[in-house]
């Protein structure tokens, strides 16, 4: 969380007066939101969830995925990115990732098979996929693209806002991103087939219902709608969220050029005028020094944060895909031929990556001192190291 303050603060009190705490009331913050943040990605379709969990089982259910498909997810993402596949039915299909800390198109494409219906491309940790080799592979094989935006807010691609280049996008807003309203979530889409199934998702009892369609019957599901609340806050949050970004990539611009002639080498960037740039990254020669760098610059190992990496997702790797064994994704008859042999060393690739993988926070907020002195400590610390 960078900024929030007095403003979120009134535009919530304004709420609670209001006494219009339920989305569908008139003059609903949340519709206000989803139509200004629909403007911003330049998508036609933005809903509201309770969080990004669930804006990616929306996202999944309004392409149609469900038992007997499978889904390729990267090996390095939050673990809510394969237990969304699983929600709605289906089999994550655990692929490496490249140097950049996404997809790794290549092991995409080579984990392909025939009940392989969509990929998850994740913009891990604010780094953005390589989406023309995925959205290729994707079209050659008929696949469903899915991507998963949730760190990577204001991030874009060649001139295209992430999470609006696939069929649909998930992005969500809880307490460590861009912009916050304690948790939720948004599924967006251009294609109104999605959005109209993927709204039953959020809204499993059809609050929005005006009436029967002949050409659409909704279904039910636990839905996951957000609040006025919600709302509200991310109102006020978004036009923070510009000059964020703007602050952020000038940051990191200045620190990747300051320490261009340490001997460290920045994981690939793409678009980096457009990248949300969250975060300073650097792969070290060994895994060794990325520990002795990491604590000299307090520096975060990538391979060692916990459910972002598909060893540490331990529901998965067990296969305990629901409450109940009559509802497991694992255990249903549609699935049997589906892949599902999980183990904790299958991505050597990805945890070799990983464990050299250093990585440094940045703030919007912090002035010419406090980024010399991250420049000076990076520079110790690779001559220390290297």
């Amino acid at each position: 969380m960078y900024r929030i303050g007095q403003k979120e603060i009134d535009a919530i009190a304004r709420s609670i007066r209001s006494g219009k705490l339920f989305r569908y009331d008139r003059a609903s913050q949340c519709a206000r939101f989803e139509y200004r943040y629909a403007k911003y990605l330049d998508v036609k379709h933005v809903t509201m969830t309770s969080s990004g969990s669930a804006a990616l089982s929306a996202a999944l259910a309004g392409v149609s995925i469900g038992p007997g498909d499978e889904v390729i997810v990267p090996a390095h993402t939050y673990m809510a990115t394969a237990a969304a596949v699983l929600a709605v039915g289906a089999i994550p299909v655990i692929v490496d990732i490249d140097e950049s800390i996404t997809l790794d198109p290549s092991a995409f494409e080579a984990a392909i098979r025939s009940r392989t219906k969509a990929v998850i491309p994740v913009h891990m940790w604010g780094a953005v996929c390589d989406m023309k080799s995925i959205v290729r592979i994707a079209r050659r094989h008929k696949l469903k693209i899915i991507e998963d935006a949730c760190q990577c807010i204001g991030g874009a691609y060649e001139g295209k806002m992430v999470g609006t280049i696939g069929h649909a996008g998930a992005y969500s807003f809880n307490y460590f991103k861009h912009i916050t309203c304690g948790e939720g979530g948004a599924v967006v889409t251009n294609q109104d087939s999605v959005a109209r199934r993927a709204l039953c998702m959020v809204d499993g009892c059809q609050f929005y219902w005006t009436g029967r369609k002949s050409d659409f019957q909704p279904f039910i599901s636990a839905g996951s709608r957000a609040s006025e609340i919600e709302g509200a806050m991310l109102n006020a949050q978004l036009p923070r969220l510009p000059g964020i970004i703007r602050a952020l990539r000038r940051q990191k611009k200045r620190v990747l050029r300051e320490t261009a002639d340490s001997g460290l080498t920045p994981t690939p960037i793409r678009s980096p005028d457009q990248e949300c740039a969250a975060k300073v990254m650097y792969l070290l020669p060994t895994a060794k020094q990325g520990q002795r760098f990491g604590k000299l610059t307090s520096a975060t190992i990538a391979g060692q944060t916990g459910r972002h990496t598909y060893n540490e997702w331990d529901p998965i790797l067990t296969k305990r895909g629901a409450h109940h064994p009559a509802l497991d994704p694992f255990k249903l008859p549609q699935n049997r031929r589906c892949r599902m042999n999980y183990r904790k060393d299958m991505c050597p690739q990805s945890l070799d990556i990983l464990n050299r993988t250093v990585m440094i926070s940045l703030n919007p907020d912090d002035g010419p001192t406090q980024v010399n002195s991250l420049i000076r400590r990076i520079r110790r610390a690779a001559g220390s190291v290297l």
